[in-house]
């Protein structure tokens, strides 16, 4: 897995709210935490704004994203710290195969328990929103999405 994945996945379940914001993000992994909470920030104020959002949908849909924003943040921080173990073994005169594969088992399953936070997070999203902010931000993640993907078409070709 990238490193830069982990952030796009932080904000995976906001994809529906955000956009292009996710991907966005996802470049921007390799720079300061920081700048990428701010950018993922004016681009979910921006949707939110282009919905016409409450103020409670404003606050709950904030708070889910500042919770997988910091899970994500964790993740990151704890696949950077498998890397240089891994990397740090290579020094070592002999490699424990059982305990390899259980750091990197343990890697995986906190992805999966994240990737499950933000299945749930999108369900919460889901719920939260209208059915006409739904088809608004459906719209908007359609229209992501094929951008996206004739980036990667062109990418292959």
């Amino acid at each position: 897995m990238k490193r830069t994945a982990v952030i796009g996945i932080a904000v995976l379940a906001f994809a529906a709210v955000t956009g292009a914001a996710a991907a966005a993000a996802a470049q921007r992994a390799h720079r300061d935490p920081k700048q990428v909470h701010d950018f993922i920030n004016r681009r979910v104020d921006r949707l939110m704004d282009q919905i016409n959002a409450t103020d409670a949908q404003r606050t709950q849909i904030n708070q889910i994203k500042e919770k997988l924003f910091s899970e994500g943040m964790d993740l990151k921080s704890s696949q950077r710290a498998l890397r240089r173990d891994l990397l740090a073994d290579w020094d070592a005169p002999q490699v424990n195969a059982d305990d390899v594969n259980a750091r990197v088992d343990k890697q995986v399953e906190a992805f999966r328990a994240f990737a499950h936070d933000v299945a749930n997070a999108s369900i919460q999203l889901h719920d939260i929103l209208t059915p006409e902010q739904r088809a608004q931000v459906k719209t908007e993640l359609a229209n992501h999405m094929g951008r996206a993907r004739g980036m990667h078409e062109d990418a292959v070709e």
